[in-house]
């Protein structure tokens, strides 16, 4: 009973260090191809085999996008791919569009500003906080080819300057 019970408070303890959230998915080609003016947690409507297929690690963000219909704020094109164990009746749409749990103030500000300006609302990442499955939403603005240039020039040039200064440390300098 004993070893039980160190067993049990192992695992806690190493659950604790590793806290309750946990990334699932990010979507990275959103960081190159759009710029964040603001990002906001959402919390979203899933299945239970959508739930125990996230949990497993399994979701797609790079073709999604977020977008207000009667009101409500849903995720298009997400994929989430069917929990291997569930079959027929239990399996679920990969492709569905799922809903997004916001603030009726948070979806008319949403909705204004995507109407205003030509912003589109991207999901960023996919994660799990206190066991509730949580959307990171992005209102962003499509970057052109020549920003992405830019942004590519900058970070290649700021990468050369921290590899000067660290050979220069090295080395003890000229």
């Amino acid at each position: 009973m004993a070893r039980a019970k160190k067993q049990i408070a192992k695992r806690a303890a190493a659950r604790d260090e590793r806290g309750n959230d946990r990334t699932v998915a990010t979507n990275r080609r959103a960081r190159r191809e759009y710029e964040f003016i603001e990002t906001l947690e959402a919390g979203i409507v899933l299945q239970g085999s959508e739930v125990k297929s996230l949990r497993e690690g399994k979701a797609q963000l790079s073709e999604a996008y977020a977008r207000v219909d009667d009101g409500e704020m849903w995720l298009f094109q997400m994929h989430i791919p069917p929990w291997q164990f569930a079959t027929g009746f239990g399996a679920h749409d990969p492709d569905r569009k799922r809903k997004l749990l916001l603030h009726r103030d948070q979806i008319d500000e949403l909705l204004g500003k995507t109407q205003q300006q030509s912003l589109t609302l991207i999901p960023v990442s996919l994660y799990f906080k206190d066991g509730r499955a949580k959307v990171q939403i992005a209102l962003a603005k499509g970057r052109r080819l020549y920003d992405k240039r830019n942004l590519i020039m900058s970070r290649d040039a700021e990468r050369e300057a921290a590899r000067a200064t660290k050979e220069i440390n090295q080395w003890g300098g000229a």
